[in-house]
């Protein structure tokens, strides 16, 4: 196989992808939507996440124009063009998946009126057109430039555009749904005593909205950005370890056709029966998926590679790049068990802190930081490991594959992560058309086990970040023509403090910028409750007015996610053009270190109290209406910005910032 093939390859097989998306989307589309009330609400839902993604990309446009013409001159026109396709594909991406997931949710509640298996299909297909969207032009944008440019250091600003995409995506992604789950919780939860998805709290449609722009458009851009990096660093470090020779280069958008290809049969595989459990039925799509990649791979490196190739501190064999794929493969199972453990209401980490709310929020806070802390360990250990064996069998190599193949199942993990908000829509949507509880029995079966596959996602975006970013690191080490980086040089140093520091700004600004929008939020439900007459003593004739909340959210998002966006962009510019190449290398190092941590902390931390709520909400500690249950709401509200707001968005921190050192590189 040569570079043309194995291009035209990728970008038959992407458009493959898309094709499929297409027909779920018609499928989805063709159900039945529900009645008139259901429709009204899914509507407001479907207008106010649309809204809020044209803002956010209008806002944005202004931004990749002056990239654009910057990297004219920086890169030549080509590299202009590859970052241009990369911010617009990620785009796309986010504006088809979205589209269709607000849309699946009233078909969800609708089918969730006849069977668990129907709604379980719908929820899962409307997530599978994010899934393969985001998996599908991903591989065709570094396919089709790499075919169009034939260089993988031309393209690899396609990365970067990817990543200015999927940081703003994810920080105003962030900052709207928890401005507006804060909102709701504290204020008609705490306050007002009415149930969450009340029609009642006027921030319930706002909170809806959120789930989808922070869980489905933001995780989908995040993906797409590590799905992007991980390919075109790979592909810079095959071309040099393997000096020029086609085959360790173009490996890695073989394994992400592997992937892709992998994602798309196991999709088929997610169905369940009345009595199944749900969680299976979507863990057989995923385990499928690992599977397959597995089986593909092992097919495929030894068809691509040479028998033996030395390169020079390591002999690279089939067997060996195969081992790594396994690794890379381990780590996207391993992280996702071990975020289950520590977030799951099911497991003694999120039991403990119900427990300590029994004496209140303080102690419920204390406990919540504690299992945080804790749960990064295993996580920590479980990279280490699978860096240390990739390395091991393959050198800087192995460790890129195991990256790749990693991020080849992109797909399927898309797919179960934006199952999770057309299920809690579906949900809410119950709740507030008043439909029979058995519904929303229903419904809250496939919303649990979507809690527990947002936490699997979250894991394996922050492993994948990990790996992405250190393949990033050493591509940029070998563009920058770094062998070592020497600590005990003062500029290196001082880089890596600021790298480690950068990742704690940027969480604060982010934690802020949330409790700014929530406070505005709060202050309008409240101003709601008090003027509009008849609204929280249930009156049919008083509505409350959502479009204002849902206004609110957005513009706080939009306004309150620049500066952490110009920090992430900004700081590797000054540090490069300041202190110099060394003093860059230094500073992705500590960005990477400190940011992994605190992505994993505030994320596990976030999910134990969430699920630690959950558990007391389901009639443990006294259940509803206890001062436990007000302690846990509290820990909630806290948990909430550091799981959906900074912890994500430091995925996108740490990834941007090697991007922009790749362009950099040759510069420097």
């Amino acid at each position: 196989m040569n570079i043309t093939s194995v291009s035209l390859l990728g970008i038959v097989i992407s458009i493959g992808a898309l094709v499929i998306a297409g027909l779920f989307a018609k499928s989805v589309l063709a159900k039945n939507p529900g009645n008139a009330r259901m429709q009204e609400i899914s509507k407001a839902i479907q207008e106010g996440a649309m809204a809020y993604l044209k803002r956010q990309y209008k806002t944005l446009i202004p931004f990749v124009v002056i990239v654009f013409f910057i990297l004219i001159f920086a890169m030549g026109w080509q590299g202009a063009v590859a970052f241009l396709v990369g911010a617009v594909a990620s785009a796309v991406a986010g504006y088809v998946g979205m589209s269709i997931t607000t849309r699946a949710n009233c078909r969800t509640t609708e089918a969730a009126r006849t069977s668990l298996n129907s709604a379980l299909g719908v929820a899962f297909r409307g997530g599978a057109v994010m899934g393969f969207a985001v998996a599908g032009l991903g591989l065709l944008g570094v396919a089709g430039l790499f075919l169009l440019f034939g260089d993988a250091q031309t393209i690899n600003s396609f990365a970067f555009g990817a990543s200015a995409i999927a940081l703003f995506a994810r920080v105003g992604g962030g900052i709207f749904t928890k401005a507006a789950d804060v909102g709701a919780d504290l204020v008609g939860k705490v306050e007002a005593g009415i149930p969450e998805d009340d029609p009642r709290n006027p921030a319930v449609i706002a909170d809806n909205v959120g789930d989808n722009v922070g869980d489905t458009a933001g995780m989908g851009a995040d993906l797409f950005e590590s799905y992007a990096a991980t390919t075109i660093a790979g592909m810079l470090i095959g071309y040099s370890v393997f000096k020029g020779h086609g085959a360790g280069e173009y490996l890695f958008i073989i394994i992400g056709v592997v992937g892709l290809i992998a994602s798309i049969i196991s999709s088929f595989f997610v169905r369940t029966g009345e009595k199944a459990n749900a969680q299976m039925a979507l863990n057989k799509g995923l385990w499928g998926t690992n599977i397959l990649t597995a089986v593909g791979c092992f097919a495929v490196v030894h068809l691509v590679l040479p028998d033996t190739y030395d390169a020079g501190n390591v002999l690279i064999t089939p067997n060996k790049v195969f081992l790594c794929v396994l690794c890379g493969l381990a780590v996207n199972i391993l992280i996702g068990l071990i975020t289950e453990y520590y977030t799951s209401n099911a497991k003694k980490p999120a039991q403990t802190i119900a427990e300590a709310s029994l004496t209140g929020a303080g102690t419920n806070l204390i406990a919540g930081l504690a299992v945080g802390l804790k749960s990064t360990a295993l996580p920590i250990l479980t990279f280490c490991s699978s860096i240390l064996l990739s390395f091991y069998f393959a050198g800087v190599y192995g460790i890129a594959i195991a990256a790749m193949a990693m991020l080849s199942t992109s797909g399927i993990i898309v797919a179960i992560d934006s199952f999770g908000p057309v299920a809690d829509n579906a949900g809410g949507i119950a709740e507030m058309a008043g439909l029979d509880p058995s519904v929303r029995e229903t419904t809250d079966k496939l919303d649990s086990v979507g809690n527990t596959t947002a936490a699997v996602a979250k894991g394996f975006a922050i492993g994948s970040a990990a790996l992405t970013a250190l393949v990033l690191f050493n591509a940029y080490a070998d563009l920058a023509k770094l062998e070592t980086i020497n600590v005990l040089v003062p500029t290196t140093i001082v880089g890596l403090f600021i790298g480690a520091a950068v990742p704690f700004l940027f969480s604060a600004f982010a934690m802020e910028s949330v409790g700014k929008a929530a406070f505005k939020m709060i202050e309008e439900v409240r101003r709601q409750f008090r003027e509009i007459k008849g609204l929280l003593e249930g009156d049919p004739s008083a509505k409350a007015d959502y479009a204002s909340c849902v206004d609110i959210a957005t513009k706080a998002a939009i306004r309150q996610m620049i500066v952490p966006g110009l920090l992430a962009v900004g700081s590797p510019v000054l540090v490069g053009f300041l202190l110099g190449k060394n003093a860059l290398g230094g500073m992705l190092a500590g960005a990477t270190v400190a940011g992994v941590l605190m992505a994993i902390f505030m994320s596990n931390a976030g999910g134990a109290w969430d699920n630690a709520k959950k558990y007391i909400e389901a009639g443990h500690f006294g259940g509803k209406g206890t001062d436990a249950h007000a302690a846990a709401v509290t820990g909630d509200t806290v948990g909430d910005p550091f799981k959906d707001t900074s912890g994500p968005s430091l995925n996108a921190l740490i990834k941007v910032m090697g991007t922009i050192s790749l362009i950099l590189a040759p510069l420097l």
